[in-house]
């Protein structure tokens, strides 16, 4: 296969370095648990096989030829955003709250809440870095449009996706893991109760703004 492999791995490293929908996932699953944060990458990461698959069946090119299907997509993706973004804000108000609360004079001897279960963490960083990525409809085109430039005309185009596609997937889990490997780093700075409410917010509407800004965008 002759292909510019120095040019394809630039425009990857490019797209990876410029934060999108599951850079936030990512680096927000990992500061609530690095187990979790890897469990988004891994999700993210799935979700461009799914991405990869359809280019190479084809079926990414039915799906953006079909305003319908595309439109459909994209307010899929824009509604999940959204609904992480307020879930953040919430939890981040009933934090506030239930901080509040228990630094009452007459609450101070409240319990913690228990800790989310090592299953149920990592199912759920899964599950958000793969519908993140999987309703991504700018993913997709990525996978229509970026890789074909770099095909080869004497192969096979599918072949060749799938070849490219998987270098592509093969580099963001080391770079997600590193990114994750320095939010740890910052959990106990995450840790403490300003500091978590204001990342939660921040992140919250984020997550928000971004979910937006797709439904909007034509």
């Amino acid at each position: 296969m002759s292909v510019d492999l120095a040019g394809f791995l630039g425009v990857v490293l490019l797209a990876y370095l410029v934060p999108g929908p599951d850079f936030l996932v990512i680096l927000r699953s990992a500061g609530e648990h690095p187990a979790k944060g890897r469990a988004a990458a891994l999700g993210a990461q799935t979700g461009l096989c799914v991405h990869m698959l359809a280019a190479a069946a084809g079926l990414s090119l039915i799906a953006t030829r079909s305003p319908v299907v595309y439109d459909s997509i994209k307010l899929l993706g824009a509604a999940y955003l959204v609904y992480l973004g307020t879930r953040a804000v919430l939890t981040a108000r009933r934090h506030h709250a239930r901080k509040t609360a228990t630094d009452h004079p007459d609450n101070r001897t409240a319990p913690p809440g228990p800790n989310e279960p090592a299953r149920g963490r990592w199912r759920a960083g899964f599950t958000e870095g793969l519908l993140t990525n999987v309703l991504n409809p700018k993913a997709a085109l990525f996978f229509l449009s970026i890789l074909p430039q770099f095909v080869h005309g004497d192969g096979s185009p599918a072949r060749q996706i799938f070849l490219l596609g998987t270098l592509d997937i093969l580099i963001g889990v080391p770079y997600w893991f590193a990114l994750v490997a320095v939010a740890a780093r910052l959990r106990a700075l995450l840790a403490r109760p300003k500091i978590r409410h204001r990342w939660e917010l921040t992140t919250g509407w984020l997550f928000i703004a971004i979910g937006l800004g797709i439904a909007t965008t034509s």
